[in-house]
């Protein structure tokens, strides 16, 4: 299974998500005490889309870095596969890398 980490958007700070967990909206940084549930923060922020929100049901929201009461916030998450025995593999990158060996 792959353990679930997040990141501020303000000072790159990881945070682990426990699974079925959500970002509440008052949630801060325990670091920089910048606002968790964010634009900034979601996975349909995009800068180079309208409205910055790739999810075209979502009401626009001026201060992409402050909380707000968006009901399709999701955390912008990362997933980090681990073997067993706990080592983070590389396995598959090693198999690719090595088809271009000369």
């Amino acid at each position: 299974m792959g353990d679930v980490s997040f990141s501020c958007f303000n000072c790159g700070q990881p945070m682990q998500l426990l699974t079925g967990s959500k970002i509440l909206k008052n949630d801060t940084c325990s670091k920089c005490d910048a606002d968790l549930h964010c634009c900034k923060n979601c996975r349909f922020f995009d800068s180079a889309v309208n409205n910055q929100c790739r999810e075209t049901q979502a009401e626009w929201v001026a201060l992409k870095d402050r909380r707000n009461y968006c009901d399709y916030f999701e955390a912008s998450t990362h997933i980090t596969l681990v073997k067993k025995s706990g080592a983070p593999t590389d396995d598959a990158k090693k198999k690719w890398d090595s088809l271009f060996k000369k």
